[in-house]
């Protein structure tokens, strides 16, 4: 007897949402470089700067809750949504998952002895004096700075089906822009800064994820933003000290979860902002007591 349709998805039904915007976005991208000639100035600009904005909102949404709970119950669905996204974000979606594990073991950590991280992500790698790195520095030179070889040595070495995979999503990637380029070299050049933009907007994210959150307290490593319109969008990233309390719990949940805990929060003095992660930098700070 055939499964039914809905057993297809491994968690939850809402997870139609976003593997439903994961292919809208990725259609975007190629309407946006098909459609190139024919938008004015005033249509592109603006339009570019969606496609910058657009980059993050995927990565920290749809990429992200795929990394945490899998949309799919079977394996090649999997495997098949993470090409896809790969292709859309620019970036292996199998290497993401290894490098994004890796942050939610050191949680935004402070250096050790060593002076290293556990988290290569960690806002506090290039600090001085245990205080975060400044943000713009964070924002616009992590692109250039993170290096995925070594993880995907190592990938390698303890799994080498996910490391082959990676080889995959990366081949495709590259083969998919080369053939966009080829329809339309200039419309590809010209959004190039914006994917560019893009990432950064993606750390600009992360970053305020977890400036101000606690290092040594598992309740408090991030930092949550409740803004109602903000989960909306980025499907609850906006928990994001509840996430990292819970890494593993479905995106629909972490709602309830917080009010569970949320006397527990006050008591810890988990920090909370007004506004999406991403406008984080309007927001007074204080600085972090050492």
């Amino acid at each position: 007897m055939a499964r039914p349709a809905y057993r297809l998805l491994h968690h939850s039904l809402w997870d139609l949402v976003p593997i439903a915007l994961g292919l809208g976005h990725f259609a975007f991208v190629v309407w946006l470089v098909a459609a190139f000639h024919s938008l004015s100035w005033w249509a592109l600009v603006p339009l570019a700067l969606v496609y910058a904005i657009s980059m993050s909102w995927s990565i920290n949404s749809i990429s992200h809750n795929q990394i945490h709970n899998a949309y799919f119950s079977h394996r090649a669905m999997n495997r098949a949504f993470d090409l896809l996204l790969s292709v859309t974000i620019g970036f292996s979606q199998t290497l993401y998952r290894d490098i994004h594990n890796r942050h939610h073991r050191g949680n935004a950590d402070l250096p050790g002895p060593d002076g290293k991280t556990i988290d290569p992500l960690s806002i506090y790698q290039r600090g001085k004096q245990g205080q975060p790195e400044n943000p713009w520095a964070y924002t616009f030179l992590s692109f250039f700075r993170d290096d995925p070889k070594p993880f995907y040595d190592e990938m390698k070495r303890k799994r080498p089906a996910d490391a082959r995979w990676v080889k995959v999503e990366i081949a495709v990637t590259v083969a998919f822009y080369i053939a966009l380029a080829l329809y339309n070299w200039q419309a590809v050049l010209w959004l190039l800064p914006f994917w560019y933009l893009g990432q950064c907007l993606s750390s600009l994210n992360g970053y305020y994820e977890h400036f101000g959150g606690n290092p040594d307290l598992p309740i408090a490593w991030g930092v949550s933003s409740y803004s109602v319109l903000y989960n909306l969008i980025w499907m609850n990233n906006g928990y994001h000290a509840e996430h990292h309390y819970r890494p593993k719990m479905h995106w629909t949940k972490v709602k309830a979860f917080h009010r569970e805990i949320a006397e527990q929060q006050r008591e810890a003095g988990v920090k909370e902002i007004s506004v999406s992660h991403g406008l984080g930098f309007l927001v007074a700070h204080r600085k972090r007591q050492g």
